[in-house]
């Protein structure tokens, strides 16, 4: 069970660091304002600083799951280094789900969203308490 939670915070990591580049990297494209519903360039230049600093947010979850995924990776299980990996790891999926919850919550027409940035985590949570 654990070997799978792992995997659902790996994949949960790499789809939070997608959202960071979609967010502060590629902010500026037209194709990345249809992915968050932005109604054109002046609308864009108005969110722009919103989205770069929320991309970080997203970016550091990313990188904590990752790191809690690398320490478990190897690191016997039981160990210490192992321990805290996967602590590190469940953390940072809990709190992913948090905010898909939160997303939701806010606005129902973003339920696909939510389901792309919380579905991974709550399985990496749900394996990860079970294992």
């Amino acid at each position: 069970m654990t070997t799978a939670g792992l995997v659902f915070a790996a994949a949960a990591a790499l789809i939070h660091v997608y959202i960071f580049v979609l967010e502060s990297l590629r902010f500026d494209q037209p194709a990345t304002w249809k992915v968050f519903g932005v109604k054109g360039p002046e609308a864009a230049e108005v969110i722009r600083p919103w989205a770069f600093n929320q991309g970080f947010y997203n970016l550091f979850l990313g990188l904590g799951a990752a790191l809690g995924v690398f320490l478990c990776a190897f690191n016997r299980q039981g160990t210490t280094a192992y321990v805290r990996g996967a602590a590190i790891a469940l953390f940072c999926c809990a709190v992913m789900v948090a905010a898909a919850l939160v997303l939701l919550v806010t606005d129902r027409r973003k339920a696909r969203a939510a389901l792309v940035q919380g579905l991974a985590p709550a399985l990496a949570v749900a394996f990860l308490l079970v294992g």
